[in-house]
């Protein structure tokens, strides 16, 4: 929950000092708990802090792979940008025992959920730009995801990549993908993709573009052809 107490400590932790301390709540506050006192939720700042993610991110790709070319590059972007890795670093700072929302949400497990921590550490990512500028939102960028890119020794390949090389060797059809629901407001979709590929159960999946869901979708087909000792 938010104190003055608890916020003096995550900002200690993001080592800025804020100036604005009330971007860093907005940065913590769930849309559910946004209409309280007249706040805004984060999602605002979330739009922001992904394009500040993305710039930082790459600046921090050219730097350390100058012998990649630009598609081993964006492959490396991509996995450092998604909602997955956002995720994964807000698990590892704690910043879901920070998050403002109804007692309800907080009640169904809202704070554990991945899709609102990418959300909120985006947003925190803005709030450090928007009271400090870029140089303490990429400290904040370079501390968490150095690791994280420095894992990988060569580029990632993308999971429809993966997949269409897969049934291939094998001899079988292309993959087929179909968008099977839209939902949410038309600023902020969700689609449900399936899947299909030659004599395997189909697959789906969920993302915030077509794109992400394909990609979701190709990623949980290859995961269910590896547990079914097929993966190679």
């Amino acid at each position: 929950m938010e104190t003055e107490a608890s916020l003096k400590a995550l900002a200690a932790d993001l080592r800025h000092d804020f100036s604005c301390p009330g971007l860093l709540v907005e940065a913590l506050t769930h849309p559910s708990a946004a209409n309280a006192r007249h706040r805004q939720s984060y999602e605002r700042l979330e739009f922001l802090g992904d394009r500040v993610l993305g710039l930082v991110v790459a600046e921090m790709l050219l730097q350390n792979f100058p012998e990649e070319n630009e598609g081993d590059i964006a492959r490396r972007h991509t996995a450092l940008v998604r909602r997955e890795t956002a995720t994964l670093v807000a698990e590892r700072i704690g910043l879901g025992r920070y998050l403002r929302m109804s007692k309800g949400e907080a009640g169904a497990g809202t704070r554990a959920s991945a899709s609102i921590l990418a959300d909120a550490v985006e947003a925190v990512i803005a709030a450090l730009y928007m009271d400090g500028g870029l140089e303490p939102a990429a400290q904040f960028v370079v501390e968490h995801w150095t690791e994280l890119m420095n894992e990988t020794a060569v580029p990632p390949q993308d999971a429809k990549t993966a997949l269409q090389e897969w049934v291939q060797d094998r001899g079988l059809g292309l993959p087929r993908y179909e968008v099977v629901a839209r939902k949410g407001p038309s600023h902020k979709p969700e689609f449900t993709v399936r899947v299909e590929v030659e004599a395997r159960p189909s697959v789906q999946a969920e993302g915030r573009s077509k794109r992400v869901a394909e990609q979701r979708a190709a990623a949980a087909m290859l995961r269910q052809v590896a547990g079914q000792g097929d993966g190679g």
